[in-house]
């Protein structure tokens, strides 16, 4: 069964710039791309840092020089030191959140939650800069066909893990989500289609109404929620 990854899904074609990329080009390069913001590479292209429309605000935000209060805290005061940048290594946000190649969409998912980030800079083993996946992007796996789930889940599910039930359980799918319907010998084969089919690229949901000729149960430990059919 494929996992889909953020390689499925990234932009490889990346705008980045560089440490001494000046404001202004930085705001060119936003502006033309239509983009919110670009990571920063060093001269080996790994990523050290991300510069967003976010940062660039600080100079409005700052605009006058006004004077540090008393009580400003230490992001305050970092945020007004960077809004007196002038470049991207200045502007920046260091300690960038990234995401390596080959993670799961789940979880880049779940990072960018954590995070609170719009778009993680993808890299290599060494760090490297090779794409960027956005929550857009990560969307993308639902825009596969009914057609292509449901052939998904028989042939990576059904007959790959259930062979000896595959002829009496039956898939449907619609708007992404699969109807399993059917019978098969034992409970737990139901609960591994069930569990497995919620893993395929695209479901939205999973509505299981499979009848097992032997409850065990017993052997996969206490389950909640679950009743003889």
């Amino acid at each position: 069964m494929k996992i889909w990854t953020v390689d499925d899904v990234m932009t490889r074609a990346v705008v980045s710039a560089e440490p001494a990329t000046t404001f202004r080009e930085i705001v060119d390069l936003l502006a033309d791309r239509r983009i919110s913001a670009l990571p920063v590479v060093d001269e080996a292209g790994r990523v050290i840092g991300v510069v967003s429309e976010t940062d660039l605000l600080r100079k409005v935000e700052y605009a006058g020089g006004s004077e540090p209060r008393i009580f400003d805290g230490p992001r305050r005061r970092d945020d007004r030191r960077r809004a007196q940048g002038r470049t991207a290594a200045e502007l920046m946000t260091t300690r960038p959140v990234v995401v390596s190649q080959g993670t799961s969409i789940t979880s880049a998912a779940r990072m960018m939650d954590e995070a609170g980030v719009k778009r993680l800079p993808v890299v290599d083993a060494r760090g490297r800069l090779i794409g960027i996946v956005t929550r857009g992007d990560l969307l993308k796996v639902h825009l596969r066909p009914d057609e292509e789930i449901l052939a998904d889940v028989r042939i990576n599910v059904v007959e790959r893990f259930l062979p000896g039930d595959a002829e009496t359980v039956i898939v449907t799918v619609v708007n992404g989500v699969v109807a399993l319907d059917g019978k098969v010998d034992r409970w737990s084969s139901a609960d591994i289609a069930e569990r497995l089919s919620r893993q395929i690229a695209g479901v939205v949901d999973v509505v299981s109404t499979l009848e097992y000729s032997f409850d065990d149960s017993r052997a996969h430990g206490s389950r909640l929620g679950f009743g003889t059919r």
